[in-house]
């Protein structure tokens, strides 16, 4: 299953589970033997590949063990400047998001202020 936006957060965590179980199973390790070479527990990696939340610590450690923690970089690559911030800040990195302006209502026909 491809994840999606229309997928719920419980699917997205079962699907999760399940590509880590797959990924287990194929590099040929059991559950206690994945556990112990992510330092995590037997039952934290069970809740892992059932769909439960589990704290992204131990989802590096599992990934990291089972040798596919590079395609984190995949998940977030690292923020590329834009062309355009590049010449606006002379090669100066930015510090702050600044708030985005609020869209401009359609103006509607002109009025007088006095009518009702």
């Amino acid at each position: 299953m491809n994840i999606t936006d229309s997928l719920s957060d419980a699917a997205i965590l079962d699907e999760l589970g399940e590509r880590i179980s797959r990924a287990r199973i194929e590099s040929g390790k059991t559950q206690a033997a994945l556990a112990a070479e992510a330092g995590v527990s037997k039952r934290t990696l069970e809740r892992m590949e059932a769909g439960a939340s589990s704290q992204t610590a131990n989802l590096i450690r599992v990934l990291r063990a089972l040798g596919m923690l590079k395609r984190l970089d995949l998940l977030l690559p690292p923020p590329q400047p834009r062309p355009m911030d590049l010449l606006r800040n002379q090669g100066r990195q930015r510090r702050r998001a600044s708030p985005r302006s609020p869209q401009k209502e359609t103006p509607g026909p002109w009025r007088w202020g006095d009518e009702s």
